[in-house]
């Protein structure tokens, strides 16, 4: 029914779960999202900042996490190509509206809608698995960061020791779809979601692709025992 190579059947998907989806991710992570988005920001948070540039931004977590800890007349780009989950950043963003500029931007990350080098930042927090060309949403990144900029992506990932991935394993295919179907009346969705991390590109595959789009340099840094992971890309 979901499949990233239709990415309208994601888009009708994620639309479907978009008003309950920061309370689903906080009980399916049991918080640890919390944990990992803060961990996100502060690898890639620094004094040069001037656009912060949130791809796949879903409901805006991560530009609101960097926008709540920084000084004022700071400036975010949120981009989705859901607009039932930009509403849902419009309304969260709140007071933050009123010290920083914020834009809400409908948009595929295989092609953003943005000059080149006009970004200081950009991160991508549980989007790039349903992305369809990954490598192609790679290079655009890449065009439009300014040289020093850096590329945060953060994705959930298979744990590497084996008893871990085992109990990984059951959670993911066992209780987390009976849960997503009792918090969003959407089973199919979060069977997709768990198929989508356990098929998903290994983050030292991810790094790779990283460099073949022109990135100078990488950096890998798991969380959780592996069941999250960081990847930096930093454009020389």
């Amino acid at each position: 029914m979901y499949d990233k190579s239709n990415p309208e059947t994601i888009q009708k998907m994620f639309a479907s779960i978009a008003k309950r989806y920061d309370r689903t991710n906080a009980v399916l992570s049991l918080g640890l999202h919390r944990f990992w988005n803060r961990a996100l920001v502060r690898r890639v948070v620094s004094d040069k900042i001037d656009n912060w540039l949130d791809l796949c931004s879903g409901t805006g977590d991560i530009a609101f996490e960097y926008l709540s800890c920084a000084g004022s007349q700071k400036k975010a780009t949120l981009i989705d190509f859901c607009p039932e989950m930009l509403a849902c950043a419009k309304d969260k963003a709140g007071k933050l509206l009123r010290w920083h500029t914020i834009s809400f931007v409908q948009a595929d990350v295989q092609n953003l809608p943005l000059e080149n080098q006009s970004a200081s930042v950009a991160t991508m927090a549980y989007g790039i698995r349903n992305v369809k060309n990954t490598q192609q949403c790679f290079h655009e990144v890449y065009r439009v960061l300014r040289p020093g900029g850096m590329f945060g992506i953060l994705e959930l990932t298979q744990p590497t020791n084996p008893f871990i991935r085992w109990a990984h394993g059951i959670y993911l295919k066992r209780i987390l779809p009976l849960l997503g179907k009792c918090l969003t009346d959407n089973r199919e969705a979060y069977s997709y979601l768990c198929n989508s991390i356990q098929n998903f590109t290994p983050p030292a595959d991810l790094e790779q692709m990283l460099l073949k789009a022109g990135f100078a340099r990488t950096t890998i840094h798991p969380l959780t025992f592996g069941t999250a992971t960081i990847l930096i890309g930093y454009k020389a």
